[in-house]
């Protein structure tokens, strides 16, 4: 998968927590970099420009909460995020008065971090849409809204191009019709009843099958969800 990679700084001074975090966000696409001492964090956000900022809050020199907040006052539309054990809250409050877009308690998994990571993003308008993904020979383009195949070219619609990001970005895994609504459509309650995206899903099986006489690429677990047939 490619994209006009978001630059996320991560300020963290446990360094194996430090490197998870980089490696994971490589993985996703991303384009980070990490620091340890809370001043050099605050003086890197400030001179450089990043579209996300994680922020640890227990920091050398500099606690997570100060760099939040300068980098607020500097930088008024920073998206940034608080990473702590500190989960009191008060601290969360701390967190929020301080100028964060979001608050994550330590330990966290890691997959609700890039989700939380991915809602900043979208929110910030820093996620524009023009991801691209090559995928069993075909390749979905997000800026454009297309999806090409052996000199075939459909129109796919914004959510079918969400859809597939997200299955890929998920692809070691079976995502829930709860991941999708939650995830994808933003419902804030995934509980509820609606066929939606077995629609969605059956429509973009039938383009899939359009381009490649297929339409086993997304696979379903009965009773599970859906799940991306790479080995298909």
């Amino acid at each position: 998968m490619h994209k006009t990679k978001a630059r996320i700084l991560v300020v963290e001074d446990d360094r194996a927590i430090l490197d998870g975090l980089l490696d994971v966000l490589v993985f996703n696409g991303y384009e980070p970099a990490g620091i340890e001492d809370g001043a050099a964090g605050l003086e890197t956000a400030l001179r450089e420009k990043f579209d996300l900022i994680l922020l640890d809050v227990m920091l050398p020199h500099v606690d997570g909460f100060a760099i939040c907040s300068q980098v607020r006052k500097a930088k008024p539309s920073q998206a940034v995020i608080i990473m702590t054990a500190k989960g009191s809250e008060d601290d969360i409050i701390n967190g929020f008065k301080s100028g964060a877009d979001d608050y994550i308690c330590k330990p966290f998994s890691l997959r609700e971090l890039m989700v939380r990571v991915e809602a900043v993003l979208r929110r910030s308008g820093k996620l524009t849409g023009d991801e691209q993904l090559s995928v069993q020979g075909i390749h979905f383009d997000g800026m454009n809204l297309t999806a090409s195949a052996m000199g075939t070219t459909l129109e796919i619609t914004r959510r079918e191009m969400d859809i597939m990001l997200y299955l890929h970005r998920h692809r070691d895994r079976i995502v829930s019709k709860k991941d999708l609504l939650r995830d994808v459509w933003n419902y804030a309650d995934a509980d509820i009843e609606t066929r939606t995206v077995d629609i969605h899903i059956l429509k973009l099986r039938k383009k899939i099958a359009a381009l490649i006489g297929a339409n086993h690429l997304i696979g379903t677990v009965r009773g599970e969800g859906y799940r991306l047939e790479l080995d298909a």
